[in-house]
């Protein structure tokens, strides 16, 4: 998107002004405020604007070159082992690898990078390369969405800023359009997968064969995300007006036209999931993160690329629903289509943090700078954004691959306010990359932000969006050698130019929306954002917004559960949550009597709880028993997660590594626990026998080492024994299938030989053969190596102490060692919803003694054999602690305050205010109770299957 400001701001685009003249001037004026900065934060220096724009520059120098070194022509480099990653060559990853298609994706993705941070004679050399060694039609099933954004978009931004340095005639004299010859050549591999009756295109294309075809492998596919559709139109709409082939432009806009007409119309949102042969929705939850991000993206800077005015009105007509269902502030959680009050998920997925980006070129500022200072809370807490999070901020999927959207978001922020706290900000980013992700090779994905393990992995992303965002949020006009506004940023970060909105203009804009919906033309602005309507005055204004969130990640304060009942504003109780029931109190089972919920005494000791729909007291207790069993099942397999143990980390902190790789390691359910004690630390030999099955043969190399062993042949505390007989401080096991990696493999922990191993003092770990690799290719080249085996990876400060490195390996964060270790969560949910009946519901219960601490744990493995019921099988706690009593948040003001009851109370007033909202005050028909359940269950469905 185009972020700068000046001509014009101010005043009213005229609704009938030619839309040339609207999409430039919308794309000039949105972040207009680019003189306003909150004096709360010290102005930064030009000199360390500088500093930091040259730190980011040596940083990408480290990750391209080491990608041009060791990976290409590779798509993506593999930091740790120092190779290409080869579609084919390596255990797949499943859809991940969809966007690997063996046309040199990193270079491509990266090409009009080099450009914006002023590297025009390597630019130069790497398009040559381009044209000379990358082939498009190859027979690989690629993703039509990944190959769109990163491919498409990167020949069309190469393009873009090629004719533009050819037209300042110093650089690329010899350039004839290659560039676009490639992109065109690619736009039309892509149309065949827009051969459906929808015009939604198929997921997955084969590049030499198209769809269908016996050799093609594809085209039997029948769903969609809602982005993978509607993430075309810019890159689409540019091939055509480059070329003035409007076939691209027509189909991108086909495509658009369809998901919004299958919106749903009461809510006006969409789902995740698209059948697009039919237009069904698969899933019916929304929101703004994963599956549907760049749809709204897309519709908004569609109408400032294109001028197209029907873009702008679906876009405001969404936005308005996000803003009323999906915002929370300074939360966005996603919801049901058709109950939008009732949320489909409990956590949120780090492709949300592009929205505050967007909604600073909406100039919705406020949200805006809400949501991102939340996100920058829990940045503070993990070092980075975890790729999942739950609403009181715990780690929900522990990854981290190195994704850029918070970045897009901190740059645009702080060209829409000037405030240089947005460069403090960026600052901490460029320090956690290079303290926790870079490796020798290049930066290193976190396998895990809890330990700092890494992930063999770099994606392309990072150098198209990650360094060109922190550069120029850095970098004054003069640093840049082109005008950075005349361009709009794609999705991926490449830029197009405004002038292809005068280019070519033969496509038919008919403008549709009216057909679908009356809109109220309050809901839209046409003018550029007022500065005295964004920051009224007030000098600190961004820095209000910020100030009662600052602790919101770490404060405490009571939940309750979102209700639309109207009996709980007059003071009713609130409703029996699942973590507080007891089977012995007879409160408790009067309430579930009233649900409908009957409570069985099994004759092996449990309790079985049965819901049956016709029993409950009311339509609202009959909801009220859903919920209660839902909760019960979701608290049963939250319990049954945090039994596991967390994975531990394996860091090689000798020359030339210095700390900077971190393998994922299994723990063991034996010997010292790493969590409890401090690290061990030592250097590795290997044991002879190398199985450890044995008494070592060389005890005088593993005496005081960490030994290495290999899998098989006998139990892991037999090796164990061995070993510590032997002198070894520690073990590390190494998986003896060749291949196998923590990327593609569930953690592995060992278990003991069933017999007491109290005796086995020393700390254990395991790991996947990939990462046993790293430390046995580093022993071949370097002989010595030391490792550090710990709970989560330790500061490089301390690990370095009095060693002569670079600052920037050994710049720490002192507090790192004292973080506390948040609690283990596997990346899946146990147990499923997918059983529950509409009409009844059952859960096995252990029999309960009464107790003023009720904390539950599930055991699987006592599932009850009436699957048609979704039975789950519950014992007393172990003194744990309560998985869901820490779900604790903050009001705007910095107040403690019950957000669930805050909810309930808009959703309350909004449902009051709908005429086809009877709850509360009629009992609902039987049949309309269950039409609402099915709804209910498949939103509940959805959420336990849902997959970033």
């Amino acid at each position: 998107m185009s972020e700068a400001g000046g001509r014009g701001c101010g005043s009213p685009v005229p609704q009938r002004a030619p839309w040339s003249l609207v999409a430039a001037t919308a794309a000039i004026c949105l972040v207009s405020a680019t003189s306003v900065w909150t004096v709360g934060a010290e102005p930064m220096s030009r000199e360390e604007k500088q500093k930091l724009g040259n730190q980011v520059l040596e940083m990408f120098d480290h990750a391209y070159g080491n990608y041009m070194e060791h990976a290409y022509p590779a798509d993506e480099l593999m930091p740790l082992t120092c190779r290409g990653r080869v579609r084919g060559q390596e255990p797949s990853r499943g859809d991940v690898d969809d966007a690997l298609g063996k046309f040199s994706l990193t270079l491509i993705d990266s090409l009009d990078t080099l450009v914006v941070l002023n590297k025009t004679k390597e630019f130069e050399d790497a398009v040559r390369k381009v044209l000379r060694d990358v082939n498009l039609d190859n027979d690989v099933v690629v993703s039509v969405f990944e190959t769109n954004i990163r491919v498409l978009g990167g020949l069309l931004g190469g393009h873009s800023l090629a004719i533009m340095l050819k037209e300042k005639g110093e650089h690329m004299q010899w350039y004839n359009d290659e560039l676009l010859q490639m992109a065109k050549q690619l736009g039309y591999k892509l149309l065949p997968a827009f051969n459906t009756t929808s015009g939604l295109p198929y997921p997955r294309i084969n590049l030499k064969f198209g769809i269908r075809k016996p050799e093609a492998r594809t085209g039997t596919e029948t769903d969609t995300c809602t982005a993978c559709a509607g993430t075309l139109i810019l890159e689409f709409a540019a091939l055509s007006r480059f070329t003035g082939a409007t076939i691209f432009e027509e189909y991108a806009r086909k495509a658009l036209d369809f998901l919004w007409e299958k919106r749903q119309r009461s809510s006006n949102l969409v789902g995740v999931t698209i059948n697009i042969h039919t237009g069904d929705w698969v899933r019916k939850d929304s929101g703004v993160g994963a599956g549907i991000d760049s749809y709204y993206e897309y519709l908004l800077k569609a109408y400032v690329l294109l001028g197209d005015d029907s873009f702008l009105e679906r876009f405001n007509t969404h936005y308005d629903a996000i803003m009323r269902y999906i915002s929370q502030p300074p939360l966005l959680l996603d919801v049901h289509i058709h109950k939008p009050m009732l949320n489909a998920r409990t956590w949120m997925d780090a492709l949300l943090a592009f929205f505050p980006g967007l909604q600073v070129l909406k100039g919705d500022i406020r949200p805006a700078i809400e949501t991102h200072e939340m996100l920058y809370q829990v940045i503070k807490k993990h070092n980075f954004l975890p790729e999942a999070f739950t609403t009181d901020f715990r780690v929900h999927w522990a990854q981290h691959p190195l994704r850029p959207e918070f970045a897009e978001s901190t740059y645009f922020l702080y060209k829409a306010t000037g405030d240089p706290y947005y460069l403090e900000v960026g600052k901490t980013l460029i320090e956690n990359l290079n303290k926790y992700a870079r490796v020798p090779c290049g930066f290193a994905a976190m396998k895990d932000v809890r330990t700092g393990s890494h992930e063999d992995r770099m994606d392309s992303f990072f150098l198209a969006e990650m360094f060109k965002y922190l550069y120029l949020l850095f970098a004054d006009k003069e640093d840049i050698i082109f005008d950075i506004e005349d361009y709009i940023f794609t999705t991926e970060a490449h830029l197009l130019p405004l002038w292809l909105s005068t280019t070519n203009q033969s496509i038919s804009k008919k403008n549709t929306t009216s057909e679908y919906t009356e809109l109220d033309d309050s809901n839209f602005d046409w003018t550029c954002p007022n500065t005295q309507i964004l920051f009224p005055n007030d000098p600190l204004y961004a820095q209000s917004i910020r100030e009662p969130l600052k602790n919101v990640v770490d404060k405490s304060c009571p939940r309750g559960i979102i209700r639309v009942e109207e009996s709980f504003r007059s003071g009713a109780k609130p409703p029996l949550r699942a973590r507080d029931f007891m089977a012995t109190n007879p409160e408790h089972l009067e309430i579930l009597k009233k649900m409908g919920v009957s409570l069985i005494h099994l004759k092996d000791g449990r309790v079985q709880l049965v819901q049956h729909a016709i029993q409950a007291a009311s339509s609202i207790d009959a909801e009220d028993g859903l919920r209660f069993m839902q909760e019960m099942i979701e608290l049963s397999s939250q319990q049954q997660k945090e039994q596991q143990l967390p994975p531990r980390a394996v860091q090689i902190v000798s020359h030339p590594f210095f700390g900077r790789v971190v393998l994922t390691a299994g723990p063991a359910q034996f010997g010292l626990d790493l969590s409890k004690h401090k690290e061990t630390r030592g250097f590795v030999a290997s044991s002879k026998p190398y199985n450890g099955c044995s008494e070592l043969t060389n005890p005088e190399a593993v005496m005081g080492k960490i030994a290495l062993i290999q899998r098989g042949q006998c139990m892991f505390a037999e090796k164990a024994r061995n070993i510590q007989n032997a002198g070894a401080i520690g073990g590390i096991v190494i998986d003896d299938n060749e291949g196998s990696s923590s990327d593609t493999a569930p953690l592995f922990q060992m278990a003991g030989d069933g017999k007491d191993t109290d005796d086995i003092k020393i700390p254990m770990l395991f790991l996947f053969s990939k990462e046993g690799s790293i430390i046995l290719d580093a022993i071949r080249e370097y002989e010595e190596v030391e490792v550090l085996l710990s709970d989560k990876a330790k500061d490089r400060a301390a690990i370095l102490k009095d060693k002569m490195i670079p600052s920037y390996i050994i710049n720490s964060n002192p507090e790192m060692e004292n973080e506390e270790q948040p609690s283990s969560e596997n990346d899946s949910q146990n147990q499923s919803a997918e059983q529950i009946s509409s009409s009844s519901q059952e859960v096995d219960l252990v029999d309960q003694e009464s107790s003023e601490e009720n904390s539950l744990n599930s055991h699987p493995e006592s599932l009850s054999p009436a699957d048609m019921d979704n039975a789950a099988s519950i014992s007393p706690s172990e003194q744990t602690s309560n998985p869901t009593e820490n779900h604790e948040t903050t009001n705007l003001n910095g107040e403690c305050t019950d957000l669930d009851n805050q909810l309930q109370e808009q959703s309350e007033t909004e449902e009051d205010s709908n005429p086809n909202v009877s709850w509360g005050k009629k009992v609902q028909p039987i049949d309309s109770i269950l039409a609402d359940w099915n709804e209910d269950i498949e939103a509940f469905e959805m959420m336990e299957k849902d997959e970033l």
